[in-house]
């Protein structure tokens, strides 16, 4: 199939199509993680920002192939999560942006070769310190293959087979540039999820249409983060469709429901589905003729269904918008009921529930900085893969101080708190609380869920794991030996407090032996248990 050029229709089915390939393989790309823990979430994180995007896609009417770029962009800014949704983002961001010169109502191969150039460029410059061997890499010598080899291609579907073919390249030579990929012998997770994109897309242009399949099995400590559960059934009938291709239909639905079922009936089509958002369902079907006979019922959500947003997390939302406008307010992502209330405790005012296995999207910090009616807002992320949505969240703002606080994990969030003054100005605060920061030593016990070796750490999977500063300095069978062996190393002579925020898995009896542990290794310490009830981490700890 040759493809002279890219019409709006194409567009559209080519994002929807890159956006199902990576939903497929989601779980692929999320045990890309290069630390052998339960918590790899790049391929959900890049599969609903491009979710996110292909919502607003659908929505748009428009003729125009430049406005439905547009939307494109500003759905996956909106719903980017974890640093290479937000790179990701960016790159649709920067297809937009190449398009804005362009006259006629179509791309061709000129046209997308200046789109990958500017997704590049924009790509590049959302990252403060760019690192080759990662999903920019990617980006960047895709895009150069094709620049250099513009002459060549007559029609778009020879450009994006080399497109994709130089991006698959790229991906497999990341262990080369960056030395941890190559230790832990995986390739970067954040341009597998691009690959994944570029293929769907690839696959669009030669009239091959995909259809969203059912999640592949994985481990039990994973399922409960990754299953899509849709509670509402909708069933009805379209009446004598105008333009009816079963296929595009349920590629376009499978982003929104699942169980789809389409059944001819007569010059009528039965339509089964399950999904979350049934006003947009129909708003879709609706295009293509009336429908009858509609039936909506909810359904029983399974047992392993995700958590219900923390009732702390909601009392956040009933009050702030009647509250009076604040000198300041401080925002944190957090995970963990008891965790949530600490936070809570030591003046944090809104809490946005997720960071460790579901990081927050850019909206989700927006609509918090909106909420929390300041004239001054600090952006607590507790989690190296959030500062990115924090930061693109602060630019979507106005009229509002917005910073984001650089705290990457649990322990040095809590920490910087002490050192936060209301009535202080947004210099002296970044100061205390970074001071704060830079005092505090961080350590998590969880387990390993394959085997591997870093940095002269034998791991096999099902090992506890002792975590400090991003670095994995302890491996061993009895999670007890672990938290023990991990102590020994961050609780220093001139440590004065240790807070353990035990996990969701920890038993009173353990709980009550952690105290012990700790005025082992130094015994003029103030040792704080707190039941943080996370999952995934037995042990999050800070050292002071």
């Amino acid at each position: 199939m040759s493809v002279s050029s890219v019409d709006v229709e194409l567009f559209k089915k080519m994002v929807i199509n890159g956006a199902i390939n990576l939903r497929n393989n989601r779980e692929e790309v999320d045990q890309l993680n290069v630390f052998p823990v339960p918590d790899g979430d790049t391929g959900t994180n890049m599969s609903m920002t491009i979710t996110s995007g292909v919502r607003e896609l659908e929505s748009c009417e428009s003729s125009s192939i430049i406005d439905n770029a547009k939307v494109l962009s500003r759905g996956a800014l909106m719903g980017a999560r974890g640093n290479s949704g937000v790179i990701l983002s960016q790159f649709f961001r920067g297809f937009f942006v190449g398009l804005k010169e362009i006259q006629h109502n179509f791309l061709n191969v000129e046209d997308l070769i200046a789109c990958f150039e500017s997704g590049r460029k924009i790509a590049y410059k959302a990252v403060t310190e760019p690192v080759e061997g990662t999903i920019l890499t990617v980006i960047r010598e895709a895009y150069e293959a094709v620049k250099d080899e513009a002459e060549n291609f007559e029609t778009v579907d020879e450009l994006f087979d080399r497109y994709l073919r130089a991006a698959s390249k790229a991906l497999l030579n990341t262990p080369n540039l960056l030395p941890v990929l190559k230790e832990a012998k995986v390739v970067d997770s954040g341009g597998a999820g691009f690959v994944k994109i570029i293929e769907g897309m690839t696959l669009a242009v030669h009239g091959e249409i995909l259809e969203a399949q059912e999640a592949k099995k994985v481990e039990k400590s994973k399922e409960l983060k990754f299953k899509n559960l849709y509670a509402i059934n909708l069933e009805f009938e379209l009446k004598k469709p105008s333009y009816f291709d079963a296929k595009e239909l349920k590629a376009t639905l499978s982003l929104l429901c699942d169980s789809i079922s389409l059944e001819r009936k007569d010059k009528n089509v039965k339509v089964k589905v399950n999904s979350n958002r049934p006003g947009r369902v129909l708003e879709i079907v609706h295009k293509l003729g009336e429908f009858t006979n509609l039936e909506i019922s909810n359904r029983k959500i399974q047992a392993q269904a995700p958590k219900e947003e923390s009732s702390l997390v909601k009392e956040d939302k009933e009050t702030m918008a009647t509250a009076p406008k604040k000198h300041f307010a401080l925002i944190a992502a957090c995970f963990g009921e008891g965790i949530i209330q600490t936070f809570k405790d030591l003046g944090v005012d809104y809490v946005i529930e997720g960071g460790q296995t579901m990081n927050p999207s850019t909206e989700a910090f927006v609509e918090a900085i909106k909420k929390v009616n300041a004239e001054n807002v600090i952006i607590i992320p507790n989690n190296g893969n959030v500062v990115m949505a924090a930061k693109q969240a602060t630019g979507l703002v106005n009229g509002i101080n917005v910073e984001v606080l650089i705290a990457k994990n649990i322990a040095q969030g809590y920490a910087s708190l002490i050192g936060f003054n209301p009535d202080g100005s947004m210099e002296e605060n970044l100061e205390s609380m970074n001071a704060q920061i830079e005092n505090v030593r961080s350590g998590e016990i969880t387990y390993s869920i394959r085997d591997t070796e870093i940095k002269g750490v034998k791991i096999q999977s099902g090992d506890y794991m002792g975590i400090s500063c991003g670095e994995i300095l302890v491996s061993t069978k009895e999670r007890t030996d672990a938290l023990k062996e991990l102590l020994s190393k961050i609780i220093s002579k001139d440590a004065e407090v240790v807070t353990i925020f035990y996990g969701a898995d920890v038993t009173l009896d353990e709980a009550a032996l952690l105290e012990g542990i700790c005025l082992e290794y130094n015994s003029n310490l103030d040792v704080e248990i707190v039941p943080g009830k996370q999952d995934i981490y037995s042990y999050i700890i800070a050292v002071e």
